[in-house]
This record gives structure tokens, C-alpha cells and sequence, in this order.
């Protein structure tokens, strides 16, 4: 009984184990979904390429289970994954130009058992750069492309192998704590390539600097348990990837993407079906959906990022000076912002845009004006909490200024709880920038955003259900990742996890 339950222990705690259950729902999901797409009930026939990734998509369902069953036994005879287990999940690397990111992924986690970030952080830059190289790629079908498309074709290939030879490098000589001195030079080389919008690259090339150049041991650790809580829940990390990616592609979209496809008119192209000119279809201007959608995700990533930074800073002021000084100053700020939080967010940015006019600047300020309530109460909790503290009462006493108290000591201790609430909120200021122009009172109509495409759409959905279908998915899946990712940030954040 003592090894049953200790093998069953062991299964929950191995994270390629869980990783490929993951794996297959994913999979078998999107499989039933292509073969459900695969017939055109209209025009009576299979669709070929549809029918192949179905295919693709079984095989792969059906691989990583056999995979799972390998796992399974070798934790049940060896207490460990073999290597020859660790070697079958080379094939599922290939999964990624097909779009599977969960079995590339797990294809990389299973090929090594030194799992650190920056190994992590290099594979899903990799994956990320390889999307944005396939999704730019379509555009070969259409009849121009923009000057500045094989150049970046060109420098997306070299970002994908540099990232690769990262990611082998990371695994064969790094370890959870230690990195060589010479990767401090690959570190530096990987914070080049965040002007492509890939924060992956980003974070390994922070992560390999700070341990090449051994510098405070404690801070590493403290920043690798963190991310290695993140990276360890699978759906936070599906969340961080496609919020990457969509953010990656909307940044280098001006490189690849002709952007006289997503707003001049073509009449000899109306309300036409997905083809590889058109890989989404057309609307009844004769716009490609494909790149109005591309196009589209550049403002609904600024207007909530925007959305959400700037009441974050203002409300955050505010809360950290109210909760600071108390009594006369607490009543003054919170009784105001009371006033402001008593009407409803969505009305007031309504109200503002009405007086003011529907264009993308004056959204924004609709947008965080109503969410500056909500982040100046969460840091004023936090600052009545942390101002207790021992070493706030030290910096007091050593004569500081309330300033440097305040957003020196305060501050910078109460950002957890900030960072998670933004982060769960940009969400929602995406679902309102899409709410408020499909209402014709956010984004200018003639403007590529995602809910101006929706609000086209939707008067084709019975006709062309496409129309509203594809920008519809994409509000939902962005939102999506953004509550995936700020529920693991807020699970390795959390002080009792830790």
C-alpha cells in the first residue's frame, strides 16, 4: 500500500506527467474540432488541408498518450523518467509548425531534466517566434507584400535558431543556480530582440545575466522560485504565450503585413470565404479579415495596457498617500474617490466619450479614469498594512522624509498585490474597448479593432458567421490568458505559497 500511494505521489508531483495530460486534452480537443470543420456540409466534399491537420492532431493525441503510459511505468519501476522515454518526445518539437504549442512544449520539458527559467523562457521564445514566422509567412499568397517582408522573414529564421541554440546551451550547461560567466554575452545578446515585441527573450536573457554574473545569490534564487511557480502551472503559462505572441505579432506586423489590405476598399473581393489570399475571408468591403484582425490586436493590447498602467500609477498614489497619512487626508482622498467609484465604470467612460468624442486617446481616459478607485483602495490596504513595519518605523526614526518612506521603503513592498490585480484587470479593459466600439462610441469605425470587426460581423451571422466568428474568438482567447497568467502570478506571489 506504502508504494502504491508513493508512486501516486510521485505521478502528481512530476511535471511531465502532468504536462502530458495536459497535452492530450489539448489536442484531442482541436482534433474533434478539425474533423468537425473538415466537411463542407454546403458544397458536399472534404476539406483537404483541414481533414490533414485533423490528422496530424489525432496522431499527436494519440503519441503523447503512448508517451503518458512510458512516463507512467518508468516512475512505477525506476522512480525516474528513462532517457530513452525523455528521447521519443524529440518528434513532438515538429508539432509547433502545425500550431500545437502545448506538444511542442511538452516535446522540449520531456528532452532534459534541468527544467530551469531561462531554459523554459528560450523554448516558449522559440515557440513564439516560430507562430509569428508561420502567421507572417500567409502573406506570400497575396499579390504585394510590404518592402520590408523578406528582410524580416530573414531575421525571424535567425531569432528562431538563436533561440534554439539558447535553449540547448541553457539545458547541457546551466543549473538551477549557476551560470557560466561566458552566457553572460548571450544574456546581453538576448535582450536585443525584445524591439520584436518577444518578451521571452526578454526574461531569459534578465535571468542568464544575473546568474552569469553571480550576483546577489539570494535574489536569484528568490526570482527563479517565483517564475518557477508560474512556468509549473501549465494554463499560466498557455496564458503568458499567447499574450506574447499576440503582442510579438501585432509589433512586428507593420514588417510583414501590408496594412492597405486591412482598410482599403476591394469590390471585386466582397464577403469572400477563407483562402490562402484571404486565410479568413473578406467582409463586405472586400478587407482582409486576416490582417484587419492582425492590425486589430495593436490597439486593443495598447488601449488595455494603457487602460490599466495609468489608474494603476494614478490610484496607486493616491491609495499609498491616503493610507500613509490617515485621518484627514485618508477622509478627503477616499471620500472622493467614493464618489467617482459610485458610478458605474462602463457609464462614465460612455458619458466621457459622448462629451468628448469616440477617437482611441479619449477611450483610454474613459477606461482608467473609472478603475482609478479600484487600485487606490488595494494600495491603501496594503500601505496600512506595511506601515506598521518594523523598518518603516527604523527609516522614522533615521529621520527619512515621508516621500522617501513612502515610495522608497512602502511602495515597492506593496507591489505584489498591484501587479496581480492589473494583470487580472487588463482583461477587462480589453472586453470594454471591444463593448464600447461595437456600441460605435470607442474606436473610430474606419479603424481596424477588434470590435469594430465584431460589429461588422455581426450582421452577417447567418450568411457569413466567419465575419463575427474569428474576432470573437480572439477577444475571448486574449482574455482568457490574461485570467490564466494572473491567476499563476497571483498563486506564486501569494506569501503562504511562499
Amino acid at each position: 500500500m506504502k508504494f502504491i500511494s508513493d508512486v501516486k505521489l510521485l505521478l502528481k508531483i512530476t511535471q511531465e506527467y502532468i504536462n502530458a495530460q495536459f497535452t492530450i486534452a489539448f489536442s484531442a480537443i482541436f482534433s474533434l474540432l478539425f474533423l468537425l470543420y473538415s466537411y463542407n456540409f454546403d458544397a458536399q466534399n472534404w476539406r483537404g488541408n483541414v481533414l490533414l491537420l485533423f490528422t496530424v492532431y489525432l496522431v499527436t493525441t494519440l503519441y503523447v498518450v503512448l508517451i503518458r503510459i512510458l512516463i507512467k511505468k518508468d516512475l512505477q519501476n525506476k522512480g525516474e523518467i528513462s532517457k530513452r522515454t525523455r528521447m521519443i518526445g524529440l518528434p513532438l518539437i515538429l508539432t509547433i509548425f502545425v500550431g500545437n504549442v502545448f506538444a511542442a512544449g511538452f516535446g522540449f520539458m520531456l528532452l532534459t531534466k534541468n527544467k530551469t527559467a531561462e531554459y523554459t523562457f528560450a523554448v516558449y521564445a522559440f515557440n513564439t517566434q516560430i507562430f509569428v514566422l508561420l502567421i507572417s509567412s500567409l502573406n506570400m499568397f497575396k499579390p504585394y507584400v510590404v518592402d520590408t517582408f523578406l528582410l524580416a522573414m530573414g531575421a525571424f529564421i535567425f531569432l528562431s535558431l538563436l533561440y534554439l541554440v539558447t535553449a540547448i546551451l541553457v539545458a547541457n550547461y546551466n543549473t538551477s543556480s549557476f551560470a557560466p560567466k561566458w552566457m553572460l554575452g548571450l544574456g546581453v545578446v538576448l535582450l536585443i530582440p525584445i524591439v520584436t515585441g518577444n518578451f521571452f527573450s526578454l526574461l531569459a536573457g534578465i535571468t542568464l545575466i544575473r546568474k552569469a554574473r553571480n550576483a546577489d545569490a539570494s535574489a536569484v534564487e528568490k526570482w527563479q522560485k517565483t517564475w518557477n511557480k508560474i512556468l509549473r502551472n501549465t494554463m499560466a503559462l498557455f496564458g503568458l504565450f499567447i499574450i506574447v505572441f499576440m503582442f510579438s505579432l501585432s509589433v512586428v506586423s507593420a514588417w510583414t503585413f501590408d496594412y492597405d489590405f486591412a482598410v482599403e476598399n476591394n469590390y471585386g473581393a466582397l464577403l469572400l470565404g477563407p483562402t490562402l489570399e484571404y486565410p479568413l475571408g473578406t467582409d463586405n468591403f472586400g478587407r482582409d479579415l486576416f490582417s484587419r484582425i492582425v492590425f486589430g490586436a495593436q490597439i486593443s493590447l495598447i488601449v488595455g495596457f494603457s487602460a490599466t498602467i495609468i489608474p494603476a500609477l494614478i490610484g496607486g498614489a493616491l491609495g499609498a498617500i491616503s493610507g500613509y497619512y490617515g485621518k484627514n487626508t485618508d477622509n478627503i482622498i477616499m471620500r472622493a474617490l467614493d464618489i467617482l467609484y459610485a458610478i458605474p465604470g462602463i457609464l462614465l467612460a460612455i458619458a466621457i466619450i459622448a462629451a468628448f468624442g469616440a477617437n482611441t486617446l479619449n477611450l483610454i481616459i474613459a477606461l482608467s479614469v473609472g478603475a482609478i478607485p479600484t487600485y487606490a483602495r488595494t494600495m491603501r490596504a496594503n500601505v496600512l498594512q506595511i506601515s506598521n513595519y518594523e523598518y518603516v518605523e527604523s527609516a522614522r526614526a533615521l529621520g527619512a522624509s515621508d516621500t522617501a518612506i513612502i515610495f522608497k521603503h512602502i511602495v515597492p513592498n506593496a507591489m505584489a498585490p498591484m501587479i496581480v490585480k492589473a494583470t487580472l484587470t487588463i482583461g477587462g479593459a480589453v472586453i470594454s474597448t471591444s463593448s464600447l466600439s461595437f456600441l460605435g462610441l470607442g474606436i473610430e469605425p474606419h479603424i481596424p479593432e477588434w470590435g469594430n470587426i465584431l460589429k461588422v460581423g455581426s450582421t452577417y451571422l447567418e450568411s457569413h458567421s466567419y465575419l463575427a466568428i474569428f474576432p470573437g474568438l480572439c477577444i475571448m482567447l486574449l482574455v482568457l490568458s490574461f485570467n490564466f497568467f494572473g491567476d499563476g502570478l497571483r498563486d506564486a506571489l501569494d506569501p503562504k505559497s511562499n
